[in-house]
């Protein structure tokens, strides 16, 4: 990350939902749905700092739920439908919506991780003499 003063910086807002590296804002994320590249084709950031964790899908949940479960509710207090209409309009909006979700928000998730420098936790440093002697 120490070539980052050559780039403008880059809305990781827009830069991470569109899939493109978070430093240069042109080069791919992801190689598949939801693999990330190596390193970006452009500007040849490392991505190897890329750590996402269960984050997105996390969120995803959140936010599929809120809404199918809204939803559902309205639609049953409501209309009173039969359960296998239930079945029929809930369970392609969950698929749908959580697989639609899930790539902008790891990127998004990716997009921030990179901007804030976010770093698995550590205790003591790995320069800091561990003995306290």
């Amino acid at each position: 990350m120490s070539d980052d003063h050559r780039y403008p910086p880059i809305s990781p807002l827009s830069a991470g939902l569109a899939g493109r590296c978070p430093r240069c804002g042109q080069g791919r994320l992801f190689t598949r749905w939801l693999d990330t590249a190596p390193k970006c084709d452009t500007c040849g950031l490392d991505y190897s700092f890329i750590d996402s964790a269960d984050g997105p899908a996390v969120f995803v949940i959140l936010v599929v739920g809120i809404v199918v479960v809204g939803l559902a509710f309205f639609v049953e207090f409501t209309y009173q439908p039969p359960y296998w209409l239930h079945l029929v309009l809930w369970i392609p909006l969950i698929l749908i919506l959580s697989i639609g979700m899930l790539r902008p928000l790891k990127g998004l998730l990716i997009a921030q991780q990179y901007v804030h420098q976010a770093q698995e936790g550590r205790l003591v440093r790995d320069d800091q003499d561990q003995s306290g002697d």
